[in-house]
């Protein structure tokens, strides 16, 4: 089963940082199977899952670790 995680990289210490978003989509046992960069922040709650890192980082590759953002505003609801 595949399910589709919002990866939101900001930096928390210089708010004038561009923030970037990534959609990827991943398996149950966390192999990434695709990632696609977001030109514009998502407007609706199409995502599984929201994952930020606020260290400044520009690429998803040099994250360290990721918070999990529970009930984000762009998580789908599960019924």
């Amino acid at each position: 089963m595949r399910r589709t995680v919002l990866v939101i990289l900001s930096n928390r210490l210089d708010r004038n940082q561009k923030i970037r978003y990534f959609e990827v989509s991943c398996d149950n046992e966390g192999r990434i199977l695709g990632e696609k960069s977001l030109r514009a922040p998502p407007r609706e709650p199409r995502f599984d899952e929201v994952w930020e890192n606020d260290d400044g980082k520009t690429s998803m590759a040099s994250c360290n670790r990721f918070k999990r953002k529970y009930r984000h505003p762009l998580e789908r609801r599960k019924t």
